[in-house]
């Protein structure tokens, strides 16, 4: 009997995260494909011997890292009204913003780092055998620079995929807020974030497990 009630429980519960995690999915690879784009610049842009990029790249990345992303979610979406940027921006649309921009500031620490640990004879040594400096970073330097990002990247999916649950403050249907829509109607709060957390814990363990197999593999 109480197979039969916990089995009509999750059959019913499952459609309603899975529709969550498709939306949270949606929200993380679209930030991060956009965050690292805006990473890379920015990172780059740290480097440069442009005082004025620099600054305004340093700027975006502290005050980004310096304040909660919840806080910035609240802004895009309730602060960028109509009257402010000439439209309204939709909820999924101000997640992934919020997303991009977050990850963005970090993916720029990132790549900066990596960029750096690049010894200086590889610059030097590009620059010996008639490559221009973009040439240099582009064929020598970022290659190698690429290949050490690729483990603090994933730990970045990682952080961007737990941190779309707070988007469920301007009613995202995401995974954790399909999940407490559906223990609003059935009063089963227990059964139902359970279910939330293994969903997340079966996208974010194998995933730090694949990376601490390819961090080994690159030598990094």
């Amino acid at each position: 009997m109480i197979d039969a009630i916990l089995n009509s429980y999750y059959i019913q519960c499952l459609p309603f995260l899975f529709k969550g995690l498709v939306w949270t999915l949606i929200i993380t690879i679209g930030g991060l494909i956009l965050g690292f784009i805006l990473g890379a610049l920015a990172g780059m842009g740290r480097l440069s011997k442009n005082r004025i990029i620099r600054a305004i790249c340093t700027v975006y990345v502290e005050v980004v890292r310096g304040t909660p992303i919840l806080a910035q979610v609240l802004f895009i979406y309730y602060g960028l009204t109509e009257d402010v940027i000439g439209m309204n921006i939709d909820k999924i649309t101000a997640s992934i913003i919020a997303i991009s921009f977050n990850a963005g500031a970090y993916i720029a620490e990132i790549v900066r780092g990596a960029i750096k640990s690049i010894e200086k004879g590889q610059h030097e040594a590009g620059r010996s055998i008639g490559l221009s400096q973009r040439q240099t970073m582009r064929y020598i330097i970022w290659p190698q620079a690429f290949k050490r990002m690729i483990p603090p990247l994933g730990n970045q999916f990682i952080i961007s995929l737990k941190d779309t649950s707070l988007f469920s403050v301007i009613a995202v249907g995401e995974l954790l807020y399909m999940g407490q829509q559906f223990y609003n109607l059935n009063f089963a709060p227990f059964q139902t974030l359970i279910m939330v957390c293994i969903i997340y814990l079966c996208i974010t363990i194998p995933t730090s497990l694949y990376l601490r197999r390819l961090e080994r593999r690159l030598d990094v």
